[in-house]
């Protein structure tokens, strides 16, 4: 399970994600709306547990950014704004459930595992592009009715594409999703991670196309009828004829 919290009190932030952590959850944390709307294009999660009281505004407007760009994560919405009218307000803004302050942390993890259990709309979210067809929760592509298998770091980028699909994709925020931290990169891995995936999708017949925007990033678009093959990255290696572990 994925989670994106966001609150600015820096204290009651790292509490949150520590007991998140100790409960099997991967963390994001963000402190403004701002931060909070990169943080939710950048990375699919299944629950966002969202502070009302931000610097830059009420929490509650994120849900409605969040809508609009396709986001279906399950929202919690933490407020200590704890009168009815202010609840009502929460949910018909688009949160799927709210919480209190103070509030026990066993409640807070119990509503948390609720939500990421529920058969949202998130649950059939798939991205269509050319014939290609990714679906996000299952994280499996298909080109027509033939299943794609593709290696984890491949599929981590396609997925990072389709997201933004039709705007670039920076390089720095690709290398984020695909690689750990800790993790050595190569200069030129991510190319040759780009040109495999770019290879596979052109001989599965998947009518996308991937371009390099050099010293940028990357996009994915639908191919445009009759137009060449897009050309590797600068500096990326020929992919090779059988597809190489992750």
């Amino acid at each position: 399970m994925r989670i994106l919290l966001v609150e600015d009190e820096v204290d009651l932030a790292q509490a949150l994600a520590s007991a998140l952590r100790q409960n099997q959850a991967v963390v994001d944390v963000a402190g403004s709306l701002r931060e909070a709307e990169e943080a939710a294009l950048s990375a699919q999660h299944d629950v966002i547990v969202l502070d009302r009281g931000l610097p830059d505004g009420d929490g509650l407007s994120l849900v409605a950014f969040l809508r609009h760009n396709q986001v279906a994560a399950a929202v919690l919405v933490l407020t200590a704004m704890s009168d009815v009218a202010e609840r009502v307000l929460s949910l018909d803004g688009g949160a799927d459930d709210y919480l209190a302050k103070p509030f026990s942390m066993d409640e807070l993890m119990a509503r948390v595992r609720a939500l990421a259990r529920r058969p949202a709309v998130r649950a059939h979210l798939v991205t269509a592009l050319g014939q290609l067809r990714f679906d996000h929760p299952m994280r499996q592509a298909h080109v027509g009715e033939a299943s794609l298998t593709l290696p984890r770091r491949e599929l981590l980028v396609l997925e990072a594409l389709l997201e933004h699909r039709g705007r670039t994709v920076l390089r720095q925020a690709m290398q984020e999703r695909v690689y750990g931290e800790r993790e050595e990169i190569q200069s030129n891995a991510l190319d040759t991670h780009v040109s495999r995936l770019r290879s596979k999708l052109d001989k599965a017949g998947a009518q996308v196309e991937i371009h390099a925007i050099r010293g940028v990033g990357y996009l994915i678009c639908a191919a445009t009828p009759g137009a060449q093959p897009a050309q590797p990255a600068a500096g990326a290696q020929p992919a090779p004829s059988a597809p190489s572990a992750a």
